[in-house]
């Protein structure tokens, strides 16, 4: 195997070992302990520009009249939200111990975690519909915006934290991020078509590579949030074992309904890859902060997942042989 063979099949656990190594190196080198704050301002910055970059890349091959609800979006709909809300009653009416209402609430956040914005561009390069991803993007995040206020704030009260204000919160999170790179997309179509060709002929894998970094980026603050939990081994053992669970279950369940509809690739992806920044953010705000660790492993395990499919898409063949 050539060394660009090696990198293009191995990428995303290269970037993610590099996002690990790069906060290690970082917090340990003593010089760098007073621009800590400043770099946190920078990342916090980066981050969603990463996110708008990738998507508007992503739309500039898409139009409007791609985006159409289909019936497997409302069968995966239904499974995150009605998971979500038979955890949430369990955190809100069962008797729990502080370490169980850690791990229920580690479900509901895998569970009611939107789709990642960044899912269309691996779906794409597994042959799914990026176009069919983003409509089920769009929607998801919609529905949490409605759905996780009246539920959080029903399985952890906070003061302060009533529906409409939570509803404001979630969606000037979420949806900036999701229509202002499809506005601008839909601009540079009409406007500026040569550019729009130029992005799509000639930038195709752009939004892979600045997903690398993003995914870099987020593996690094998965690192710090557990370096920094004050949760016992058994209890961080615990939250890693759900956010398995659940990455597993959701890839299984996209995957079959997707099936079920022609396009297995795009229903595991829709389901089964999360935006984990914004469940660490939804832990903050509205659960016991430690959960935020929930979406850190979610992290990893999706992306291992995403590992596997991209290496067996590369080389089905070498599959097809190991596996007889």
């Amino acid at each position: 195997m050539s060394f660009f063979g090696f990198l293009k099949d191995w990428s995303l656990p290269i970037a993610m070992l590099g996002g690990v190594a790069a906060y290690f190196i970082y917090v340990n080198i003593p010089f760098f302990d007073s621009t800590h704050a400043a770099v946190g301002q920078f990342i916090a910055f980066l981050q969603p520009a990463l996110i708008f970059s990738m998507l508007f890349v992503t739309f500039c091959k898409i139009s409007f009249s791609d985006l159409r609800l289909e019936r497997w979006h409302f069968i995966l709909l239904a499974f995150q939200l009605l998971t979500f809300i038979a955890f949430s009653l369990v955190a809100a009416y069962a008797p729990l111990t502080p370490s169980l209402r850690v791990l229920v609430e580690s479900f509901m956040l895998c569970l009611i975690c939107p789709t990642a914005t960044a899912a269309a561009v691996i779906t794409a390069r597994l042959g799914g519909s990026a176009a069919s991803l983003l409509t089920y993007t769009i929607t998801m995040n919609f529905a949490v915006a409605i759905v996780a206020p009246l539920f959080l704030t029903l399985a952890h009260p906070v003061e302060g934290a009533g529906f409409l204000p939570s509803f404001l919160l979630i969606l000037g999170r979420v949806f900036p991020l999701l229509l202002c790179p499809l506005v601008a997309a839909s601009l540079v179509r009409r406007f500026f078509p040569s550019f729009q060709q130029f992005m799509t002929t000639k930038c195709r894998n752009l939004a892979f590579y600045l997903w690398l970094v993003a995914l870099s980026l987020a593996i690094g603050l998965t690192v710090k949030s557990i370096v920094h939990c004050d949760l016992s081994v058994f209890v961080q053992m615990g939250i890693a074992v759900v956010s398995l669970v659940c990455c597993v279950v959701q890839f299984a369940f996209g995957r079959y309904i997707g099936r079920r509809y022609g396009d297995a690739v795009t229903g595991g992806q829709s389901l089964g890859q999360k935006n984990t920044v914004f469940a660490i953010w939804l832990a903050y705000t509205f659960l016991t902060p430690v959960t935020s660790i929930a979406g850190g492993f979610y992290s990893i395990w999706h992306n291992t997942v995403n590992t596997w499919q991209l290496y067996r898409r590369n080389h089905p063949k070498k599959i097809e042989t190991n596996i007889k």
